[in-house]
């Protein structure tokens, strides 16, 4: 199939792309759809096509298609400062019905999650097909609370700028509908000099896009607060953590930190390289993840610890100032069990931050 889409908007044109030149592309890194894919994607590309990928794949001409039939829409959305999805139809499914039940199926085979109360959350961020098992086991423990805002704080692959960049109005396209922003939350941290408003830099990241069809699906009201960090540096996290603490002191928040982990190495490797985040997690250590983080260079620390470590150690303080005691680690995978190549993955976790109770039910939801 060279330029046919089939009922889900399968793009061929661009799956033929990614079989005509993975062999030319470097860390077993390729350009699916305009995006970069997860290890071991290359060498499976005929196997993932043959299955599910056909679904994560589709829509790039289903999702042009889409847009065309939605002039309206789409001018009313320019005029609200939205965000046009930029991964609909190759991360993840463009069409709201084959997103939905995709999630749904992650959501039904998740845990429960710990009794307690929540407050903030870790979840990977790669295509949905490879990732999207373990984030369910995030939101799906998040969903028993009830909140009026979530902040979402991830690292930029894109953009390089110092401190953090907001969105600060309008909203987040995403095929389930616009997820909006929460205005009144983003003025109260763009009041923190770590914090500049610069939509520019999310135009085109997938960090935060990617948790949209969760958030979505299991609470669907909740408006959001869009974060991106740049240069990782221990300054920007721990300021960025005290004015997240800070800005949302009093407020029904939740926390979320989109990050994968070790990326590349094999999978015996991986396993023994994100063991240690898990117990910083486990102990709710934020300072000993920092350690961990800046024990290698910059560019090094996506690749050693976590792509969005500085984004997981900000939430992890700022959760810690508004009230949890505890980490928890609720999933664990990584990239090759989906594409069974094991020679070189992508760790991906799912984790809780808050007051937990053995005594209570797991799905019995808490007061603040």
């Amino acid at each position: 199939m060279r330029h046919g889409v089939d009922t889900r908007g399968v793009d061929g044109l661009n799956l033929c792309g990614v079989l005509e030149d993975a062999g030319h592309l470097a860390r077993k890194e390729i350009l699916f759809g305009r995006v970069e894919l997860q290890p071991g994607e290359a060498r499976n590309a005929v196997e993932v096509f043959a299955g599910k990928a056909v679904r994560h794949l589709a829509d790039a001409i289903t999702n042009e298609l889409r847009l065309a039939t939605r002039g309206a829409l789409i001018a009313e959305v320019q005029d609200m400062a939205i965000r046009a999805a930029a991964f609909s139809g190759s991360w993840y499914p463009g069409i709201a019905a084959a997103l939905a039940h995709d999630v749904d199926e992650y959501v039904a085979a998740a845990s429960d999650g710990p009794a307690g109360r929540i407050r903030a959350i870790v979840a990977p961020h790669a295509a949905l097909m490879f990732s999207g098992a373990v984030g369910a086991h995030a939101y799906k423990a998040a969903a028993r609370e009830h909140f009026d805002v979530a902040v979402l704080v991830g690292p930029s692959h894109v953009a390089a700028f110092e401190g953090a960049a907001l969105w600060p109005e309008g909203g987040f396209d995403c095929p389930l509908g616009v997820v909006p922003v929460d205005e009144t939350g983003a003025r109260a941290l763009a009041a923190f000099p770590v914090v500049h408003a610069l939509p520019a830099a999310h135009r085109r990241e997938h960090s935060l896009e990617m948790q949209l069809p969760f958030l979505k699906t299991l609470l669907p009201q909740l408006p959001i607060v869009p974060i991106l960090i740049g240069h990782q540096t221990r300054a920007t996290i721990e300021a960025l953590g005290r004015a997240i603490g800070t800005a949302f002191d009093g407020r029904r928040a939740l926390l979320v930190a989109s990050t994968d982990l070790s990326h590349y190495f094999p999978a015996e490797i991986a396993a023994t390289l994100d063991a240690r985040v898990q117990q910083c997690v486990e102990r709710f250590d934020p300072e000993a993840l920092l350690e961990l983080f800046e024990e290698y260079p910059p560019g090094e620390r996506g690749r050693y610890v976590a792509c969005g470590g500085g984004a997981a150690i900000a939430v992890m303080m700022a959760a810690r100032a508004l009230g949890a005691t505890g980490g928890r680690v609720l999933k664990y995978a990584h990239s090759g069990e989906i594409s069974g190549d094991y020679n070189g993955v992508v760790g991906y976790m799912a984790a809780a931050f808050g007051s937990f109770d053995t005594g209570l039910k797991a799905d019995g939801g808490s007061e603040w």
